[in-house]
């Protein structure tokens, strides 16, 4: 049995290898997407263009404004003249956000008296003008400390912030895990359920089922070889997201691989059950997409914070394999967790990586009968 068994695996692997279109979803869509999320998907920013309408003009208001520059994150779109200019450059999409330095700026500023600078930004996106109006008060405060002035204020109390895991924010670190735990879901889920509704499709399932081999062994045969080459997938995810975004790891490496490879298994599992309730390939990549893409990317965490959402959409979210790796990933990679710390998200993992086994053996002999 064994030796039918591994000769059942070696067929899929020399399939698999002939097949060039597999191959370069296994591997060319993964590398694609980490690119392209890595890149692209950020709350980063530079040179984003704002006006200033500096009623100062004055030294003082000059070094501030060179000093927004210096960091690379603002670029001056003009230097406006009057109030009546203010709006201009906002409605013809020139223009985030204006600061107004007030006229007495430099007065208030040595005097130690209270400044305040005016900053009118652009809220047709609420997320682009809140982040500009953040990094805009961290640049004032720390013109501020540059200056060695404080702003005597009986009634203030000073924060100090300190950010750790991620000093700089750099927003690889968060969407680097996420994508890892996106590309590994879809790939192998959608590569493993389109395995047997290819064979169902070409009328070869028959075939198999009247081999030797039992039908929870016709689906490990089918299963194994997507399951070390989409480990293999995951190793050079994560070499990519080492090496091109600088994203560290500073836990165990063994235990991160160990997790990915339990992950792998989940995913492959979960597009197993797919297969099972899928009669042709183009079913089961919708099912595999459809049913994976968005709520791993909108209901894990990935992009948007989970405690946010609805009570509702929590839930459903909780269901979802990718919303326990990517805290898994996080823990290991960005805080050096060890597996005591995610300890409840490997079960869970665990949980359900046995239920969707069972539940697709179950519907497969259902199938048969």
């Amino acid at each position: 049995m064994l030796k039918v068994f591994w000769a059942f695996i070696k067929k899929e692997v020399y399939h698999i290898i002939r097949d060039k279109r597999t191959l370069l979803i296994l591997f060319g869509m993964p590398l694609a997407q980490i690119l392209i999320f890595g890149y692209a998907v950020t709350n980063e920013f530079k040179d984003a263009e704002i006006d200033i309408l500096d009623h100062a003009r004055n030294e003082t208001s000059t070094e501030l404004i060179q000093h927004l520059q210096s960091s690379g994150n603002f670029a001056i779109n003009e230097i406006l003249t009057s109030e009546k200019n203010m709006e201009s450059g906002m409605k013809a999409g020139n223009s985030k956000l204006v600061i107004v330095i007030p006229r007495d700026f430099s007065n208030d500023f040595y005097a130690e008296n209270s400044v305040k600078l005016q900053l009118i930004a652009d809220g047709s996106d609420p997320n682009n003008a809140t982040t500009l109006v953040q990094y805009i008060n961290e640049m004032v405060r720390s013109f501020k400390s540059e200056k060695n002035v404080s702003i005597s204020n009986p009634f203030q109390i000073g924060i100090e912030t300190r950010m750790i895991y991620n000093p700089q924010l750099i927003s690889s670190y968060n969407f680097v895990p996420g994508t890892i735990a996106l590309i590994l879901l879809i790939i192998c889920a959608m590569l493993t359920s389109l395995t047997i509704a290819k064979e169902k499709e070409l009328g070869t399932m028959e075939i198999l089922l009247v081999s030797p081999l039992p039908p929870l062994l016709i689906i490990l045969g089918k299963v194994t070889p997507y399951a070390l080459l989409s480990f293999i997938n995951a190793l050079i995810v994560l070499i990519i997201g080492y090496f091109v975004f600088d994203v560290p790891i500073v836990g165990s490496v063994g235990l991160l691989l160990l997790m990915c490879f339990l992950y792998v298994v989940t995913a492959l599992s979960l597009g197993t059950l797919i297969s099972t309730v899928s009669e042709t390939q183009q079913s089961a990549m919708m099912k595999s997409l459809m049913g994976l893409m968005l709520p791993s990317m909108i209901l894990s965490g990935f992009i948007f914070p989970l405690a946010s959402m609805p009570m509702v959409l929590q839930y459903i979210g909780k269901i979802v394999p990718a919303t326990y790796f990517i805290e898994i990933l996080k823990a290991i990679m960005l805080r050096g967790a060890g597996l005591n710390v995610i300890l409840f998200q490997v079960g869970i993992l665990i949980l359900m990586t046995v239920v969707l086994l069972v539940l697709a053996l179950k519907n497969f002999k259902i199938r048969l009968e």
